[in-house]
């Protein structure tokens, strides 16, 4: 039996869980973000609990960090801005939100975003509008301020090309879910561009030695033509 779990704001146009489901996070037209909680744990129904303004146009997306860095959110917004706010604690009471950093914007478009969570430290993948992909990194998780520029690179497979002036629409980013020792932090990403060779997925794994992102595998037929990519998603593990 379906039954309604949080009443969202009207003009709300994208929501997110957090990683326990515990928390949601929604993105208004009006540059306004929304916390949803629920006070008792045995109810499956949430409330808003918080609001904030994050001055960058309608919020298109909401991502949460991995839990083990706090309670904070990354916002992309309309005009092309990505800006990372933090749940922060005054008192015993009285809790508030406040911005950390921001990338992109009116000329610099961040079209996607997505945390990494690497055995050594907290990622950060931002693909933009023209076609390139930073990743960030922190390695204090005290410190959401403090993002160091890791690797700027195209998707696409020869590192010789380069492709300038590319005009992307959107992008899609999904990080690999599984952590362990022995595999290589790694991420998939695909752009809808006029750009055909940027636009299939390619997925991107760390090589450890020699400290670079490399592309290990390219998820397109020989006929494809570069057909434009509108998202993406990494499958949990299933055993396999």
């Amino acid at each position: 039996m379906e039954k309604s779990v949080a009443t969202l704001d009207k003009g709300t146009i994208c929501s997110s869980w957090n990683y326990c489901g515990q928390r949601l996070a929604t993105g208004l037209i009006d540059e306004t973000v929304t916390i949803f909680d629920t006070n008792d744990p045995a109810s499956s129904f949430f409330t808003s609990t918080f609001k904030f303004k994050v001055n960058g146009g309608s919020v298109v997306k909401v991502v949460w960090v991995p839990p083990e860095y706090g309670d904070a959110i990354a916002c992309i917004c309309s005009n092309g801005s990505l800006s990372i706010w933090e749940e922060v604690a005054q008192d015993s009471e009285h809790v508030q939100w406040k911005q950390r950093t921001s990338f992109g914007g009116p000329l610099d478009q961040v079209l996607d975003s997505q945390f990494g969570d690497s055995l050594s430290s907290l990622k950060l993948t931002i693909a933009y509008s023209n076609g390139l992909v930073k990743v960030y990194e922190i390695l204090d998780s005290m410190e959401l301020d403090n993002w160091q520029l890791q690797a700027e690179f195209q998707n696409v497979t020869d590192s010789v090309t380069k492709f300038g002036k590319a005009s992307c629409s959107s992008a899609s980013i999904s990080w690999n879910p599984q952590r362990s020792e022995t595999l290589p932090a790694s991420f998939v990403l695909g752009f809808n561009s006029d750009t055909s060779q940027l636009n299939s997925p390619k997925v991107w794994e760390f090589d450890q030695d020699h400290q670079r992102w490399l592309p290990v595998a390219e998820l397109a037929e020989p006929d494809d033509n570069g057909e434009r990519v509108c998202a993406l998603a990494w499958a949990p593990n299933i055993g396999r």
